[in-house]
């Protein structure tokens, strides 16, 4: 089925060239052209279209307002923001209606690479209502005493920015909200950036407080009926993955690139369990009760109960936000990293051994640990051998906990 997309600009000319630039996917998409806001809107409400590619300057409702409407009516729909570098207060004031944020001029490679990701994502959740409650999400929760200690420290006479991003590293939310935005093309940043501490650097202080002050990208979680330390054991999880899969790609000689990516998707491998436990959280206690009564895995009582994984949820998440491939594949798979193409030692090899690792070395529910082994797919990587070694590098890493 064709891709519908809709593009959004006042200025005539841009528009041209749009329609010039993407000719070549005329096969491929159906493609709407509007000059000003309230026309798209009318168009949407007649066309399913699922992607919207807005300008950011555009007199009347400006493309923020407009991003803002279509994520209320149309949540489905994947935003992406088009904006020039002096428009900064322009694209600040959409961190939470877009996607994605382009910087213009756009060449057409990174137009069309960026729409296209989003066909390949909808291969992760095949429901419209389970990609309409992940389009919606703008922010995630934080760890209640984390997202104090980065207000405290923003909003003090003298803030660090090593200290911000120390606090950013500690909390998952905050990683891939952050992870998001140094990730668009609007900041320039050809570099590759994994690592919170590096974005916030390369950020700089004043548009960090601006965002987290002004635009509130992080929130504090609200438990809404989930056990209190449910938070708490996520966190110290996703920190302790992180950890031993830096461990592992470092024990298996990969490239440093690799090593930060799986460091970072052992970050962000659960991040799908917040999407879960911020927007269904009955689901979830029915989860719970179904992994307790039947020992299966985690993973198949949440394809049973809400018709996909927080595997599935977190890669598609973070895909749409515009994080790199390899750390939403690692999501995506990491437990079941059979399912994946690539049959060499990746960033998901390395996550999904660490999370096995974790939970055998500091032990959790009987449907979690040994049994989330893919034995066939590190056989296949001649990683199945080296788990023994692996666990005492993992477990030296963590502190011998």
């Amino acid at each position: 089925m064709a891709l519908e997309v809709l593009f959004v600009d006042h200025d005539p000319n841009v528009l041209r060239a749009l329609r010039r630039m993407l000719r070549p996917m005329r096969m491929e998409w159906t493609m709407h052209f509007c000059s000003e806001a309230r026309e798209a809107m009318e168009l949407l409400a007649q066309e399913a279209v699922d992607v919207v590619v807005s300008d950011m300057r555009m007199p009347g409702i400006d493309g923020a307002q407009f991003l803002l409407e279509v994520r209320k009516r149309h949540p489905d729909i994947i935003r992406i923001a088009l904006s020039g570098y002096s428009e900064q207060d322009l694209v600040l004031r959409a961190v939470r209606a877009a996607h994605q944020y382009l910087a213009k001029p756009c060449d057409a490679e990174k137009l069309r690479s960026t729409i296209e990701r989003v066909k390949t994502l909808r291969t992760l959740l095949d429901e419209k209502p389970l990609r309409a409650l992940v389009s919606s999400v703008d922010t995630l929760p934080s760890l209640p005493a984390l997202y104090q200690k980065i207000m405290e420290e923003l909003e003090s006479e003298d803030p660090s920015i090593k200290r911000v991003g120390e606090i950013i590293a500690r909390d998952v939310a905050m990683t891939a909200k952050i992870l998001q935005l140094v990730n668009s093309a609007f900041f320039g940043l050809s570099r590759h950036v994994s690592s919170p501490e590096q974005a916030v650097v390369l950020l700089g202080l004043n548009i960090i407080k601006t965002l987290v002050i002004s635009t509130q990208i992080f929130t504090e979680f609200q438990a809404r009926g989930l056990p209190p330390d449910r938070m708490d054991r996520l966190w110290t999880h996703s920190l302790n993955t992180a950890v031993c899969a830096k461990t592992v790609a470092q024990q298996a000689g990969a490239d440093p690139i690799i090593v930060d990516d799986a460091c970072m998707a052992g970050m962000l491998h659960d991040v799908g369990k917040l999407v879960l436990w911020q927007a269904l959280p009955d689901q979830v206690a029915e989860v719970d009760q179904r992994c307790e009564a039947t020992g299966e895995q985690e993973w198949k009582s949440e394809h049973a109960q809400v018709g996909t994984t927080h595997a599935e949820l977190g890669a598609y998440l973070l895909g749409v936000w515009g994080l790199p491939d390899n750390i939403v594949e690692a999501v995506a798979f990491h437990h079941f990293p059979g399912r994946c193409p690539h049959r060499e030692f990746i960033a998901l090899t390395a996550v999904h051994a660490a999370d096995v690792l974790t939970y055998a070395i500091h032990g959790g529910p009987p449907y979690q640990g040994p049994n989330l082994v893919d034995a066939a797919y590190l056989d296949q990587l001649q990683c199945l051998s080296r788990l023994k070694e692996w666990k005492s590098a993992c477990s030296d890493a963590l502190g011998g906990q």
